[in-house]
C-alpha cells in the first residue's frame, strides 16, 4: 500500500494540531475489503556464491532494468541494496497473491539476464552490513541509529520481511472492530515472529537466535521501534506515541540534513527549534517510526521475517489475512493469542519478554507452539470461506504440517544444515 501524504506541505502546525491529525489519519474504519503485501529480498549471485560482493554499477544496471518493467507494484530499492516490491490494496487475498505472482516473475526473469538470484532471508546470511544507497535520509537514519549501537546498521542493510497490510476494520467494537484488531495484532505479532523466524545467521555466522531481525529492531531506539502502550484507545495511544517518539531529522534545503539528539516532536512543536515544524514535517516524521503495527490509516503488521523459496511468502500473507478478516478465525486467534499478554508484562512490543522468547526459541516455546497450532488451524479452516485457491490452501497446510505442529520454524532448517556432518571427501561409500 503506498505512502500518502496526512497532511499540506508549509504550514505550521501547534500540539493540538498534530494530536488532531494523527487521530484522523491512522485509523481510516470501515468494514474490511483490502489488502497488501510488501516483500523485501536480497539480491545476490547464485550459488555456489552467494556471499560474492556484488559492484555498485552492476546492481545500478540490474535496478534500471527492473524500473522499466510493467509491474503492478511499486519498486524499491532499501539501504543495503535490498529489493522491495510493494503491492496496491487488492480486493481479496487471491487477487493479492496473483498481483504479485506475476510481478516477481518477471523480475526474476530480468535479474536472470544480470546473472543475479532473489532470495528470502530475515537477514542476509553472508554478507556484512553494506550501504549502497548515499541519500540524505538514509545517511540521517544512519546517524540517528548509530547512537544506539551497531544494530541500526544492521537493521538498514542486513534484512528484510514479509509486511502484510490489512484494513483498520470496523469503528464499532467485535472481532473485525479496530480497537480488537489492533491488539490482535499486537499478541499474534509475537506468533507469528516465532512462525515465521528464518534469520539465525547474519554475517556469516549464527546468532543464536531464530529471528535475528527481530532482535536487530529490538536493539534501535525503542522510541523508534516500539509500539505505544496497548491499554488505551488506540487513536490517542498513538497519537501521543507520535508526539513523544524522537525526531530522526531536520531536513534542509541544501547540505546534510541535521540529526538532533534526543528531541521529540512534541518538543519540537513547542520550542519551535531549530526552525518551527511544517505539516510536511510531520508527514515525513510518521515514516520515520518503525513499530511492529504501523498505523497509516491501514494496519501495517512489520514483524515477519522474509521466507525461503519463490513462494514462502504466500503463507504468511494468506495466514494473516485469514485471522484477520474472516470473524470466526479472528476470534478464534484472539481467545488463543489473549493469554500471552500476560508474559508479555507492562513493556510494549517488541521490547518485552514474549517478544524476546519468540525472537530466540521460535516454536520450541511450548505456549507459542500451542497458540500458533490453533492459529494456523483457524486460518486454514477460514481460507476457502476468503475465496483462497488451492495452491494458497495447499501451501499454508504444508507449512503447518512441517512446521507448526512440529514446534519447528524455517530457521530450524537453516540450523540443521548448518549443524549436519560434513559429507566425508575422496571416498567410496559401499554397501
Amino acid at each position: 500500500m503506498s505512502e500518502g501524504d496526512c497532511t499540506a506541505p508549509g504550514d505550521l502546525v501547534t500540539e493540538a494540531e498534530v494530536e488532531a491529525l494523527v487521530r484522523g489519519i491512522c485509523f481510516k474504519t470501515g468494514p474490511p475489503r483490502t489488502v497488501g503485501v510488501e516483500l523485501e529480498w536480497f539480491v545476490h549471485e547464485p550459488r555456489p556464491t552467494p556471499w560474492a560482493p556484488l559492484r555498485p554499477e552492476r546492481l545500478d544496471a540490474a535496478y534500471v532494468a527492473l524500473r522499466a518493467l510493467p509491474l503492478s507494484s511499486a519498486l524499491t530499492v532499501e539501504p543495503g541494496g535490498q529489493l522491495e516490491l510493494s503491492s496496491l490494496p487488492a480486493a481479496t487475498l487471491t487477487e493479492c497473491v496473483s498481483a504479485m505472482t506475476a510481478d516477481l516473475t518477471a523480475v526474476r526473469t530480468a535479474l536472470s539476464h544480470h546473472g543475479l538470484v532473489l532470495s528470502g532471508h530475515g537477514t542476509d546470511p553472508w554478507r556484512p552490513p553494506r550501504r549502497v544507497l548515499h541519500q540524505p535520509r538514509y545517511d540521517a537514519l544512519e546517524a540517528s541509529l548509530d547512537r544506539a549501537g551497531p544494530a541500526g546498521r544492521s537493521m538498514m542493510c542486513s534484512s528484510a520481511s514479509v509486511q502484510v497490510c490489512l484494513d483498520a476494520g470496523h469503528e464499532e467494537p467485535g472481532p473485525l472492530g479496530h480497537g480488537r484488531r489492533w491488539l490482535l495484532a499486537h499478541l499474534l505479532g509475537a506468533v507469528l515472529v516465532a512462525a515465521f523466524a528464518n534469520s539465525p545467521m547474519l554475517g556469516g555466522r549464527p546468532t543464536g537466535w531464530r529471528s535475528t531481525r527481530q532482535v536487530l529492531w529490538e536493539r534501535i531506539d525503542s522510541g523508534r521501534s516500539g509500539a505505544p502502550p496497548l491499554d488505551a484507545e488506540p487513536r490517542a495511544a498513538w497519537a501521543r506515541h507520535v508526539l513523544d517518539a524522537p525526531v530522526m531529522c531536520v531536513r534542509t534545503q541544501s547540505g546534510p540534513w541535521q540529526v538532533p539528539d534526543g528531541l521529540t516532536f512534541r518538543e519540537w512543536v513547542r520550542t519551535g527549534a531549530p526552525r518551527p515544524p511544517t505539516r510536511s514535517d510531520l508527514d515525513y516524521h510518521l515514516t520515520t517510526l518503525f513499530p511492529p503495527v504501523r498505523p497509516r490509516g491501514h494496519l501495517e503488521l512489520r514483524m515477519i521475517d522474509a521466507q525461503p523459496g519463490d513462494d514462502g511468502w504466500l503463507v504468511p500473507l494468506a495466514v494473516t489475512t485469514a485471522l484477520f478478516d474472516d470473524p470466526e478465525a479472528a476470534e478464534t486467534a484472539y481467545r488463543a493469542v489473549k493469554p500471552l499478554a500476560e508474559r508479555a508484562g507492562p513493556l510494549p512490543a517488541p521490547h518485552n519478554a514474549l517478544w524476546r522468547e519468540a525472537a530466540r526459541a521460535g516454536l520450541t516455546d511450548p505456549e507459542l507452539r500451542e497458540a500458533a497450532t490453533v492459529c494456523f488451524t483457524a486460518a486454514l479452516d477460514a481460507l476457502p470461506r476468503l475465496g483462497a485457491g488451492p495452491d494458497v490452501r495447499r501451501a499454508v497446510a504444508d507449512f503447518t504440517h512441517r512446521y507448526v505442529v512440529r514446534g519447528r520454524c524455517p530457521a530450524d532448517d537453516v540450523l540443521d544444515r548448518l549443524h549436519a556432518p560434513e559429507p566425508a571427501q575422496g571416498r567410496t561409500v559401499r554397501s
